[in-house]
C-alpha cells in the first residue's frame, strides 16, 4: 500500500491510498469520526473501470490537531481493536 498526498494545508489533508478499497477506507473513516477534533473524514472511490483501487480520502480537523496526527491516532486505535479481536478469537 502506498499513500499519495494531494494536499496538506493546515487542518486539511487530501490523499490517495493506492491498492486499497472500501474495506480499509470504511474502517479508517469510522475511527476518524470517533475523534471529536475531526470535522470531516470521507473518501470516494471512482468507478473501477476508470480508477482501480485508488480511493481519494479527505480529513478536515478543527485545527487543534493536524489531520496527519488524527490519522495516525486512528490507525493505532484500529490496530489495537484488531489485536483485541485476534486475542479473543484465539
Amino acid at each position: 500500500m502506498d499513500i499519495e498526498v494531494i494536499k496538506n494545508e493546515g487542518s486539511f489533508l487530501e490523499f490517495r491510498i493506492i491498492g486499497e478499497d472500501h474495506t480499509l477506507c470504511n474502517i479508517l473513516r469510522e475511527e476518524l469520526l470517533q475523534n471529536k477534533k475531526v470535522k470531516v473524514a470521507a473518501y470516494r472511490i471512482d468507478h473501477p473501470l476508470l480508477d482501480r483501487k485508488r480511493p481519494m480520502f479527505i480529513i478536515n480537523t478543527d485545527g487543534t490537531v493536524s489531520p496527519k496526527d488524527a490519522l495516525l491516532e486512528a490507525i493505532k486505535n484500529v490496530e489495537k481493536d484488531v489485536k483485541g479481536l485476534k486475542k479473543k478469537l484465539l
